[in-house]
């Protein structure tokens, strides 16, 4: 194919990129891929550790998009070896295995949703068991001489919990070499990751480098934000947007985020044209509010399509600002005569995953019955023939609840 000239490359490979090492060199990958008319290797490892992909994890995956779109061959790991280490990257402890049916598991619902943002026609995907499966005792000693324990524990999260006298055990130091090795195997030209990884994809230079390789590329992506604006972007901090939300949730969220917010994510995560973005740093000034619709519009746009985004919005306007139960709200039907947990009645709406989630919603003031907040996690309402009510969890889902 006609590669883009390098430095038009460029301009779309650094949007977002917070370091490139080295970047000469990545220039000069460039130049020669174009010459040779041949696309580049781009590496991003995932490990299914867990099965459900947020806003936090298309950064990178959208990077691997643009690489793509680019003209270069983009290579997606699924970690079902490394897995079973458990990366050590910012953690304070060490992290629990899975067991490889959970591995299976994760990785299948995994690609689903990272085939979202990735032309899967186009991605080759392979799984690093097949290499790292296959290494006796005799090939991991090899691989472990390639590092010291001086250069391991300069590894931000090891030397803090060394220093803190926290057990580090001896598997997690394979992680980062297994993470190199599958860099040497696939003789990737880039690789891909958070800020976090930077010590991982380094390795991968050292060891690419002493098996007579030209080394990899190490592109960082920052850590998106999440919600609340202070912390990075998890599930364990309650402050993502799903990639698979229902559009009008998703809309919504991504109005609830500080506007100190929305440069980064226009840059991170909407489909915003690299070089519309310098006017939406004035627009947020001047008018945030009609400028974050357009953040929300362009990132529900991203996974639903242009008209359930724009349906979003109009639900968005209609529930949350004119306060109006919406048309499409489900209604529930109980007997006459029985007895209800408001638990078991939000449970039946599919309005939350779990009882532990309504529960904090009540303690939050989240849930409502006819615009009165309910303060009771064991409110039960009993049903006679005229009982009918709307119940409203969180800013956006409604639900007319009655009597048969």
């Amino acid at each position: 194919m006609a590669f883009l000239p390098v430095d038009e490359q460029l301009d779309v490979i650094k949007r977002g990129t917070v370091e490139i090492v080295p970047e000469d060199e990545l220039v000069e990958k460039l130049k020669k891929s174009k010459k040779e008319d041949k696309p580049l290797k781009i590496k991003l490892g995932c490990d299914p550790t867990r099965p459900d992909l947020h806003l936090g994890h298309s950064v990178i995956l959208r990077k691997l998009r643009q690489f793509q779109d680019l003209g270069h061959e983009a290579i997606l790991i699924i970690g079902d070896f490394t897995a079973l280490i458990g990366d050590p990257t910012g953690q304070n402890e060490t992290r629990p295995a899975l067991t490889p049916e959970e591995i299976r598991e994760n990785a299948k619902t995994y690609l689903d949703q990272a085939t979202k943002i990735l032309d899967e026609s186009q991605t080759t995907i392979v799984y690093n068991s097949e290499w790292l499966g296959s290494m006796n005792f005799q090939d991991v000693i090899k691989l472990t001489s390639k590092l010291t324990v001086a250069r391991m524990i300069e590894r931000d999260d090891f030397s803090k919990r060394y220093n803190n006298n926290e057990p580090i055990s001896l598997h997690e130091f394979l992680y980062p070499l297994a993470q190199g090795q599958d860099s040497v195997h696939l003789q990737s030209d880039v690789e891909l990751g958070g800020t976090d990884q930077k010590f991982n994809l380094l390795v991968g230079r050292e060891l690419q480098k002493d098996d007579g390789q030209e080394p990899q590329i190490a592109l960082m992506m920052p850590l998106l934000v999440g919600t609340d604006g202070t912390k990075k972007m998890s599930k364990s901090y309650d402050n993502y947007i799903g990639i698979t939300e229902d559009a009008n949730d998703m809309y919504g969220k991504v109005l609830s985020i500080p506007d100190e917010l929305m440069y980064s994510w226009f840059e991170l995560v909407s489909d915003i044209d690299v070089d519309d973005l310098p006017k939406y740093k004035k627009k947020i000034e001047e008018d945030p509010r009609n400028t974050k619709h357009e953040l929300a519009l362009s990132v529900t746009r991203i996974y639903h399509g242009e008209e359930k985004a724009k349906a979003a919005r109009e639900h968005f306007e209609k529930t949350v600002i004119g306060n109006a139960v919406p048309d499409d709200a489900p209604t529930l039907e109980y007997e006459a005569g029985s007895e209800v947990r408001l638990l078991d009645i939000v449970s039946d709406a599919e309005f939350t995953s779990s009882n532990g989630e309504t529960k904090r919603l009540i303690k939050q003031g989240g849930i409502s019955i006819d615009d009165e907040k309910i303060s009771d996690k064991g409110y039960s309402i009993t049903f006679d023939d005229a009982t009918e009510f709307t119940l409203k969890v969180g800013k956006r889902k409604y639900a007319i609840v009655k009597a048969k």
